[in-house]
């Protein structure tokens, strides 16, 4: 535990909030005589402490952006990626308590795992040290300037900037097609490409279908436009 203090960069008065948040749902069903109680209200919990945090903090960096691109920013830099690449910082993974088969089953690495408990600890953190640390943690590992330009890319929609932009050119139809996979399956990557009038304009790759069908689409758009 103190070496993920000190990467979180908070000491917990009460350890036993921190170990809490790492237990997943299959170590506690394995372990019920012992009283152990799951991560999933910390999780509950950490959803909101972070939601608040975050509208908070876009809420006052943008003064004059509008509710609804508020909203999808906010979206963007809570939706489940953004907490795996957190907990990935953290190495999160390394000190979760996962049942047998979890563990068997690549749980470590698995995103909504972690995620999930990225927000546990957050809630941790801030029933043993008040809003005012979770929002300097929060911060430190979600929402700094980097992380909103990455989330800002990301909620870009390709898929449909590439349709728009081959309805100028009559009678040109769109196709996406799936042409391959790797990995395991708690970590398979996809390969997508799209083809314009049956010849492909470009392929991407991504952690579900619809991913690679966006990195796709975004390959193609980066092709068409410099025709």
């Amino acid at each position: 535990m103190k070496t993920l203090e000190e990467k979180l960069g908070y000491c917990f008065r009460d350890k036993t909030l921190l170990q809490r948040a790492l237990y997943h749902s299959s170590y506690a069903n394995e372990h019920r005589g012992a009283g152990i109680e799951s991560n999933e209200r910390l999780e509950f919990l950490g959803d909101a402490v972070l939601g608040m945090v975050t509208a908070d903090d876009l809420f006052h960096k943008h003064p004059h952006m509008p509710e609804g691109d508020l909203t999808r920013i906010r979206a963007a830099l809570v939706r489940e990626e953004s907490l795996f690449e957190a907990a990935q910082q953290l190495d999160l993974g390394s000190y979760l308590m996962l049942g047998h088969g979890e563990e068997l089953g690549g749980g470590r690495q698995r995103p909504s795992i972690l995620a999930d408990a990225t927000e546990a600890v957050f809630a941790a953190v801030y029933l043993d040290g008040g809003m005012e640390e979770a929002r300097r943690i929060i911060h430190r590992v979600v929402l700094d300037r980097e992380q909103e330009e990455v989330v800002e890319e990301r909620r870009r929609d390709y898929k449909t900037e590439l349709q728009e932009l081959v309805q100028r050119r009559s009678g040109s139809v769109l196709r996406y097609e799936m042409i391959g996979s790797s990995g395991p399956d708690h970590a398979k990557v996809f390969q997508a490409q799209v083809l314009l009038n049956e010849q492909p304009v470009g392929s991407g790759s991504g952690r579900s279908k619809k991913e690679a069908e966006q990195s796709a689409a975004h390959a193609a758009l980066d092709a068409l436009k410099t025709e």
